[in-house]
């Protein structure tokens, strides 16, 4: 009897079971405003997410179970989740069953990582008090959000930073502090609105102080931006670049097809941007459906190659890429072995940079992978895992690159204020589609001296839904944190064009075949944030750590008393 007695929920009374449902109303209410927040919704509504937590905070601190904590924590949360990134099972006509079921179990894993915050809330609860925990609730999220963007399933879209690309001035902050800088700053202000509500009947002066401080936080960064506004200048070196959107249907184009008309139309729109002037060419993420480079499309290379030498163009393109090694030994650890060559060899999403000048190609492999759809989580350790979730067009298996490579070519450089042009060298760097969410990730890029930031995409997957508007949002960020111009090639959108301080100078429309043309600024010096990427979710991290230690020592401490 005992034991059916663990398993049985504890009868409520009427008034237990109001406060539960308000509870659960509250918890829906904060994923919905924080849902709302993110782009593609309109500039301001963005505001809700400086108190969209409000209502889960209200909620928190009644709750004295771990349990019941991340049991709500799940359901704010899950809301949000949905609300957000419900495009990533790509839920159209054609999508592979493989990508539904591995974009449906992404929703439940991500919402998964969010307990770890309220879980460190718990602990601090127990090392300190509700207080306490409350005003360390913000380094514990973006210890979260770090920590997540370390693993192999990870999916670090909403990163509360990337909700404010919309509040152009409170943003240009991110210069110094960061995207995970900027989620600290939004959950400090959630924070101390709760705090300042909480305490208005309790405490006028308590109420009122933590409202000043909601205010503070909240227009400091405002002063910040419109300051940088005023006083910023773009570096009067620019080259002028031609972004290809050839709008092809991904489902199709990996079946193959018409190679040399395919290769044609990329020309043909390439043609077009140089006879605007474009002097470096970017086709989008794997361009071409095949290894270009395994000797079988000769053809298709020497045609590129007539087109960029008779240009005098660089061009940039995704394309798929492979290599082969010798033995075991020098093979990266997830290589794969062929039977039929007795070799081991790694299939990469990569980039290639072609130079009229010479036939040496430059390589970069993708090194952040979409987990499910571009690499099953944890394969490494549980390889039959890739035999379960494998989707249809040939991209589930990549391989991950190993090296942050930057590119140099020798271009036509424009001097804005002289009028004239001169040679120079050109350092880029190309990130593949979903690598473009990672900010410590890009700032490594910009350490190694690349002038603008590249990203080639293909962002068809998943129609005309929230996700290719926020993906180009995410780029934004990257701009600003950098000071460096964004430029985006897309399949099928968005392709952009983004200055160093956030502003979409052209961008396409989706689904759209066409091209983009414009001069872009070479940036060399670093921002205080590319120096450091890793300052605040490092700091955040050792608070977070230091938390779990004292927690655990209390707890061998009370255990040694019994024994």
């Amino acid at each position: 009897m005992k034991f059916i007695n663990l398993f049985k929920r504890a009868q409520l009374t009427p008034e237990q079971k109001k406060e539960r449902n308000k509870g659960l109303l509250l918890g829906i209410l904060s994923g919905i405003m924080m849902g709302l927040a993110f782009p593609p919704v309109p500039f301001p509504f963005t505001l809700l997410l400086f108190f969209g937590l409000v209502p889960y905070f209200s909620v928190l601190i009644k709750k004295e179970k771990l349990v019941d904590i991340n049991r709500f924590t799940y359901l704010c949360f899950f809301v949000f989740n949905v609300i957000t990134i419900y495009w990533v099972g790509s839920w159209t006509k054609e999508a592979d069953t493989f990508l539904m079921i591995g974009g449906f179990l992404l929703l439940f894993i991500n919402t998964a990582f969010f307990l770890i915050p309220s879980t460190l809330y718990y602990f601090a609860r127990k090392v300190f008090n509700t207080q306490i925990a409350l005003l360390l609730f913000p380094f514990f999220w973006v210890s979260y959000e770090y920590f997540y963007m370390l693993t192999d399933a990870s999916f670090p879209w909403l990163t509360l930073g990337n909700g404010l690309t919309y509040f152009s001035h409170f943003v240009q902050i991110a210069d110094i502090l960061g995207a995970m800088g900027l989620s600290l700053l939004v959950i400090f202000i959630n924070l101390a609105v709760f705090l300042s509500i909480k305490y208005f009947r309790q405490s006028k002066k308590k109420s009122y102080s933590f409202g000043a401080i909601a205010l503070i936080l909240f227009f400091l960064p405002i002063v910040y931006g419109t300051y940088v506004f005023s006083s910023f200048k773009n570096s009067e070196k620019t080259i002028r670049v031609g972004l290809i959107q050839p709008n092809l249907d991904p489902w199709e184009k990996w079946k193959g097809g018409d190679l040399w008309g395919l290769t044609k139309d990329y020309i043909d729109l390439s043609s077009k941007t140089t006879n605007n002037g474009a002097e470096m060419i970017f086709w989008p993420e794997t361009a071409l459906p095949v290894y270009l480079r395994d000797g079988s499309y000769r053809n298709i290379i020497d045609s590129i190659y007539t087109f960029i030498q008779k240009k005098n163009v660089f061009l940039v393109t995704g394309m798929p890429d492979f290599k082969f090694f010798d033995n075991k030994s020098s093979a990266p650890p997830d290589a794969k072995f062929s039977k039929l060559s007795q070799m081991y060899y790694a299939t990469y999403n990569s980039v290639l940079l072609f130079s009229p000048h010479s036939y040496h190609i430059e390589r970069y492999a993708k090194m952040k992978l979409v987990p499910f759809g571009e690499r099953v989580p944890f394969v490494d350790a549980l390889p039959f895992l890739g035999d379960l979730i494998k989707w249809n067009v040939g991209i589930s298996g990549w391989n991950v690159g190993r090296d942050t490579i930057v590119f140099s070519a020798v271009e036509n450089v424009k001097d804005q204020r002289k009028n004239s042009y001169f040679s120079d060298t050109v350092k880029i760097n190309s990130l593949v589609c979903f690598e473009s969410v990672y900010p410590a990730f890009v700032a490594a890029f910009a350490q190694k001296g690349a002038q603008l930031i590249s990203v080639v995409t293909n962002d068809s997957w998943y129609g005309n839904s929230s996700g290719p508007y926020q993906h180009k949002e995410i780029g934004v960020l990257r701009a600003i944190e950098n000071r460096r111009a964004v430029i985006r090639a897309a399949n099928g959108g968005i392709s952009a064009i983004i200055d160093p301080l956030g502003r979409t100078l052209a961008e396409s429309k989706m689904y759209t075949k066409t091209y983009l043309v414009g001069d872009v600024p070479l940036e060399k010096e670093l921002t205080f944030y590319s120096r450091h990427p890793l300052l605040i979710p490092g700091f955040c991290s050792f608070i977070s750590i230091l938390t779990v230690l004292i927690f655990l020592f209390k707890k061998v401490a009370l255990l040694a008393k019994k024994f």
